[in-house]
C-alpha cells in the first residue's frame, strides 16, 4: 500500500496563440504523474522562452509567469525524478543549443543504457550540467542534427536506434515539433487536436481537459512530425513485436478517465477488483478502497462479491503524497495525517480493503492499524496487482529487491507483518485479463523479472 512514485507527464501543442495557457491547463491534468517540478518552453516571434521550477503547476505557473511566455508552439513537462535527483537543474524541458536553433525536449521514461551513452559523450568532450538521462538524449539529438543537416526526423530516428529503455518524447526545434515513443511502447503517448491544431500528451485525459479531441495513441516506435505550417508527417515504426506497455499504467499511474492503446483505465481497475473477488473471496460486511488508487478496484470487488461498497477512509487532499517525502520516518508520519478512518462506518465491521500495491509494507501496516483502532472487527487486505518481486529499471520507482516486502517475507509472514486477517494479491497469470482491449502486450518485469530491454546497468 505504500505509494509508488509516479511517472512524468509530457505535453506539446503546435500553432495555437494561447500555447502557454493551454500547456498550464494540460499540466494540471497530468499533475498526478509528477509533483516534484514542472516547466514549459514556448516559441514564437520573440524566440524560445523557457520557465521551470520545483513545485506543482499552481506554484510554478502563475498568471504573471504565463504572461511572460508568448508564442504559439510549446512543450511542457510535469516531473517525478527517476534518473537524476529532485533538483532544479534536472527539471524539464531540457534545452540544447544546436547549429539549427535551440532544441527543447520533454521526456517520460528511463534509459537503461544512459550511463554508457553518457560516458561516450563525455569522452567526446561534452560536459553535462545535470544528472538526468534527458540531457543525454538532448546531446545525442544535437549531435545527430549536425550529422544530418538539421533533419529532425532523421536525427530522432538515429537516436532511437541507440537508446535502450522507455521513452516518450516531445521536442521542439525552430518551427518543427516531433513526438516519438520507444519501440516497445513502455510509456504512453497520444496525439489529438485542439481547434484544428496538433497536440501531444502522455494521456488522453490531458487533451480532453483542454477541450481537445484525442485521435489515437502514438504507436510503439512511431514518430509524428509537425512541420512548418502545422502539416503532420507520420513515420511508421521500423519494427513491431507487440509492445510492452508498463502494466502499472492501468493499475495505478494513469488517470482513470484516460484510454491507453485502446483500453479504458477505469475498466481495467474494475476488472482487477472483480478478479480479486473471484480469486480471493472472503466473508465480510463492507468493501472499502484506499483513496484514491484503490477506490475503483474496490468497486469492482464489491460488484462481483455482492458485499456492499462504502467509504471507510477519508483522504486529506491538502497533504502531499507520502512517497514524495525523502525519509521513511516522514512518509510514515504523514499516513495518519493523510488518511482518516470513518469510525461510524467501519466500527464492528469485517472489512475488505483494496489497494494497488504493497511495496515495503510499512504503510500497509499503519493503515490496517488505523482501521482496527477505529473499531474494525476484521481487516482483509486485497491488492489489485501481483506481489513486487523485482526492481524496475524503466521509470517506476520500485526499489531494490532487499526492500520489497514480498521478497523479505513469506506470504504468511507478510500477512502478520501488516496485521491483516488475510491478504490476497491479483494472480500474475490473471494480469493480462484486466486489459482485454489493449493494443499492446505488457511489461511485468517488477512481478516476474522478465524485462523488455537489457538491464545490465
Amino acid at each position: 500500500m505504500a505509494r509508488l512514485h509516479e511517472e512524468c507527464g509530457v505535453f506539446g501543442i503546435y500553432g495555437h496563440e494561447e500555447a502557454a495557457g493551454i500547456c498550464s491547463l494540460a499540466l494540471y491534468a497530468l499533475q498526478h504523474r509528477g509533483q516534484e517540478g514542472c516547466g514549459m518552453a514556448v516559441s514564437g516571434r520573440e524566440g524560445l522562452k523557457c520557465h521551470k521550477n520545483l513545485g506543482q503547476v499552481k506554484e510554478v505557473f502563475t498568471d504573471e509567469v504565463l504572461f511572460t511566455l508568448p508564442g504559439s508552439m510549446a512543450v511542457a513537462h510535469a516531473r517525478y525524478s527517476t534518473t537524476g535527483g529532485n533538483e532544479l537543474r534536472n527539471t524539464q524541458p531540457m534545452l540544447a543549443a544546436t547549429m539549427y536553433g535551440t532544441l527543447a525536449l520533454v521526456h517520460n521514461g528511463n534509459l537503461s543504457n544512459a550511463s554508457a551513452l553518457r560516458k561516450e559523450l563525455e569522452e567526446k568532450g561534452l560536459i553535462f550540467q545535470t544528472s538526468s538521462d534527458t540531457e543525454v538524449i538532448a546531446y545525442l539529438l544535437a549531435g545527430e542534427l549536425r550529422k544530418r543537416g538539421g533533419d529532425l526526423a532523421a536525427a530522432a530516428r538515429a537516436c532511437a536506434g541507440r537508446m535502450e529503455g522507455s521513452y516518450s518524447l516531445v521536442m521542439l526545434l525552430g518551427e518543427e515539433m516531433l513526438a516519438l515513443r520507444d519501440r516497445k511502447g513502455m510509456r504512453p503517448l497520444c496525439y489529438g487536436e485542439l481547434d484544428g491544431r496538433p497536440v501531444f500528451a502522455s494521456e488522453s485525459c490531458a487533451i480532453r481537459s483542454i477541450g481537445g479531441k484525442p485521435i489515437r495513441d502514438v504507436l510503439p516506435g512511431e514518430m509524428i512530425k509537425v512541420e512548418s505550417g502545422g502539416k503532420l508527417r507520420f513515420f511508421p515504426p521500423e519494427q513491431t513485436d507487440g509492445g510492452a506497455l508498463c502494466i502499472f499504467e492501468h493499475i495505478y499511474f494513469a488517470r482513470p478517465d484516460s484510454v491507453i492503446d485502446g483500453q479504458s483505465v477505469y475498466e481495467s481497475r474494475i476488472l482487477a477488483g472483480r478478479l480479486l473477488a473471484k480469486t480471493h473471496p472472503v466473508q465480510a460486511d463492507l468493501v472499502i478502497g484506499v483513496p484514491d488508487s484503490g477506490l475503483i478496484a474496490a468497486v469492482g470487488y464489491a460488484e462481483y462479491s455482492g458485499i456492499p461498497y462504502g467509504e471507510g477512509l477519508v483522504r486529506n487532499r491538502y497533504v502531499g503524497r507520502t512517497f514524495i517525502e525523502p525519509t521513511q520516518a516522514l512518509r510514515s508520519a504523514k499516513v495518519t495525517l493523510k488518511l482518516s478512518p470513518m469510525k461510524q462506518v467501519i466500527r464492528g465491521k469485517r472489512l475488505v480493503i483494496v489497494d494497488d500495491s504493497i511495496v515495503r509494507g510499512t504503510t500497509s501496516g499503519q493503515i490496517v492499524a488505523l482501521l482496527k483502532e477505529a473499531g474494525a472487527k476484521e481487516v482483509h487486505v486485497r491488492i489489485s496487482a501481483p506481489p513486487f518481486l523485482y526492481p524496475c529499471y524503466f521509470g517506476t520507482d520500485v526499489p531494490t529487491r532487499e526492500q520489497l516486502a514480498s521478497v523479505r517475507f513469506s506470504h504468511e509472514e507478510l500477512t502478520r507483518q501488516i496485521g491483516a486477517d488475510s491478504l490476497g494479491f491479483l494472480p500474475l497469470e490473471q494480469l493480462d485479463s484486466i486489459a482485454p482491449h489493449s493494443g499492446l502486450h505488457f511489461c511485468k518485469g517488477c512481478f516476474n523479472g522478465e524485462y523488455p530491454y537489457p538491464v545490465n546497468e
